[in-house]
């Protein structure tokens, strides 16, 4: 990206933050226009992706502290007019900083003398010629043609309960940029190698001279590579690089929580020229289940028991993840008491389990027939009061 794009695109607009937007908040707000956006939500969508990419493009450019810092000072810089038409730096009528990105350097006037001082040629304690080419390379002139990393990707699955709990293995199908097959992304037909740029003789760099300023920018040649593809492969058209499907295995260990991110190193977006892989970062969603909680390294079950049960005591046979368990009752249980079941829970890292805890619900009926009616009128003049005595005095107290 020139740095002429820098200065006609607004990249906190596009992130719909402020420009004192905190760096965590430029990244929420790239993700959920990516999660929105991504090619594999919106298939054949051509706006999305125009999103998608426009987002990814701010994103590198803000999320870097550096980049940013230059992103603002050049906005700033050109932004307020200071080296346009009449402005108070004495430049001439006509010069016009745009012409330094694309063509305007063969006719461009000639700043004045006076246009060597620091003052004016200066910005930010670093010169023109570094700003530009910081921008240009991305961290210096000599950086661009190095290897670029490739970015990072994000992928969202959603596990069942049981799949999270207890871990599992799956395939994640992704649609993303990727290295041509067919040219092994040199850009060239299949037999042919690209040949040293005849501008640039391979650096990637050309250097204009205006007066008293000295710029480097990206050969328009060979487009800042430092070579050209003449005979272009037919699969990528020269570029080296294909949108394509790719399947990656992924391991999700026991006990993923719903919200954790997987990184697995080196399976983002290729690098370029020769640069090392991003990381796709896995974000995991976990489906409720339909009997399980969890809570930590716990599960919780409640199950329903009856009066009697409750009362007389009773041997439960409770469902697990896998399996199930004998769990004692004790006579006169309370409704809500909580019984364990050792081992039963989520698998740790050290290899230890979590606890199955049980809540305990003692149901009273809705409807009675008549004997059974009967039969716990006569269970109620054998049973002793509840412990009121101490409500039934503050009572009392109000008449």
């Amino acid at each position: 990206m020139s740095s002429k794009d820098w200065l006609e695109k607004d990249f906190y607009a596009v992130l719909g933050v402020t420009k004192s937007a905190a760096a965590d908040d430029i990244k929420k707000a790239y993700r959920k226009l990516a999660r929105e956006n991504h090619p594999d939500r919106n298939p054949g969508n051509k706006d999305a992706e125009d999103r998608f990419k426009a987002a990814s493009e701010a994103y590198d450019v803000l999320s870097d502290d550096r980049k940013r810092k230059e992103y603002d000072e050049m906005r700033s810089l050109f932004g307020s007019g200071a080296f346009r038409r009449g402005a108070r730096t004495g430049g001439p009528a006509g010069f016009d900083p745009t012409d330094l990105f694309g063509g305007g350097f063969g006719g461009a006037p000639t700043p004045p003398r006076g246009a060597g001082d620091p003052g004016d040629r200066r910005f930010g304690g670093a010169g023109f010629s570094d700003i530009f080419s910081s921008i240009f390379s991305g961290g210096g002139a000599g950086a661009r043609r190095g290897p670029q990393r490739g970015r990072d990707v994000e992928a969202e699955v959603t596990l069942d309960f049981r799949h999270a709990v207890q871990g599992t293995t799956l395939p994640l199908t992704l649609r993303s940029p990727g290295v041509c097959d067919n040219c092994h992304g040199s850009g060239a037909r299949p037999g042919t190698q690209p040949k040293t740029c005849p501008v640039c003789r391979g650096s990637g760099l050309t250097t204009r001279n205006q007066g008293s300023f000295s710029f480097s920018e990206p050969c328009r040649e060979c487009q800042g590579v430092g070579t050209i593809v003449v005979d272009k492969c037919p699969e990528c058209r020269g570029t080296g690089g294909v949108t394509k499907n790719r399947t990656i295995t992924v391991r999700f260990p026991p006990g993923i929580a719903d919200g954790k991110r997987i990184r697995l190193a080196g399976r983002g977006e290729p690098g370029e020229r020769g640069g090392a892989p991003g990381d796709l970062y896995v974000l995991v969603k976990v489906r409720s289940d339909d009997l399980f909680g969890r809570d930590g390294d716990d599960l919780t079950l409640t199950v329903p028991i009856t009066y009697p049960e409750a009362v007389l005591g009773t041997d439960l046979r409770v469902p697990t993840l896998d399996g199930a368990v004998t769990l004692r009752v004790p006579p006169g249980t309370p409704s809500g008491r909580k019984l364990r079941a050792r081992g039963k829970g989520v698998t740790r890292k050290d290899g230890e389990a979590g606890d199955l805890i049980v809540t305990l619900d003692v149901v009273v009926p809705a409807q009675l027939s008549e004997e059974a009616r009967q039969a716990l009128k006569e269970f109620a003049t054998r049973t002793p009061a509840a412990p009121r005595e101490h409500l039934d005095a503050r009572v009392r107290r109000f008449g």
